[in-house]
């Protein structure tokens, strides 16, 4: 679920960005140009080296190859 164009499937790529402290997730159609902000992804980091582990847990939770 993105918060700009809702429900996307199919072959994606996942991006973790830092700001600061804050850290978000996008999404884009493999080969777009487009980024979607995925619904709920984003936190506030103490660390900022903590975005590999943030980002390693979000594609477990997202990668749904079966559906």
């Amino acid at each position: 679920m993105t918060d700009e164009v809702g429900v996307v499937t199919g072959d994606l790529t996942l991006r973790t960005e830092i700001s600061g402290s804050e850290v978000v997730v996008r999404v884009q159609y493999k080969d777009a140009d487009e980024w979607y902000v995925v619904t709920g992804a984003k936190a506030t980091l103490r660390d900022p080296s903590d975005i590999d582990a943030v980002h390693a847990v979000v594609v477990g939770i997202l990668n749904r190859p079966e559906g």
